[in-house]
């Protein structure tokens, strides 16, 4: 890839991390809101957030503040609004505000998905070692600016 188009592409990855943030908001989960999309030929195909499952209240949290076993990732959300759609996630990329847990990356690499982009660290890094390990091209991008 020459120079302009590493330029434009890290232009659209910055852009697209900028709109999964945006996404995250529509979480209603207070320890953390994570958001994802998934972008193929430059069209978001598929969209999530962090949250409990069609049908439950929207409260994600007990009242000692642990997450509900239930939430589903923002990433799996995705994934599965595509698989009740038209679309294929073969060969797409996957914008996500959180870096992906390894339940998440066995979901991505079952998708297809070829590329990952993330825009804030976690502790463990194990999803985004089996990205990796699977071929899938898994790029950092900072939020701000």
């Amino acid at each position: 890839m020459d120079d302009t188009m590493k330029n434009k592409q890290e232009a659209l990855d910055k852009r697209y991390i900028r709109m999964a943030s945006i996404w995250a908001e529509n979480s209603y989960c207070r320890r953390r809101q994570v958001g994802a999309l998934i972008v193929k030929d430059k069209m978001i195909i598929s969209d999530g957030y962090n949250g409990t499952p069609s049908g439950f209240e929207n409260v994600c949290e007990d009242e000692n503040n642990v997450t509900k076993p239930y939430v589903l990732h923002a990433e799996a959300n995705a994934i599965t609004k595509i698989a009740r759609s038209n679309n294929s996630s073969n060969g797409a990329t996957m914008y996500v505000t959180a870096s992906p847990c390894i339940e998440c990356a066995k979901l991505i690499i079952q998708a297809g998905i070829k590329r990952v982009v993330y825009s804030e660290k976690y502790r463990l890094e194990d999803g985004i070692e089996l990205l990796r390990r699977a071929g899938i091209e898994v790029i950092f991008v900072s939020a701000e600016n």
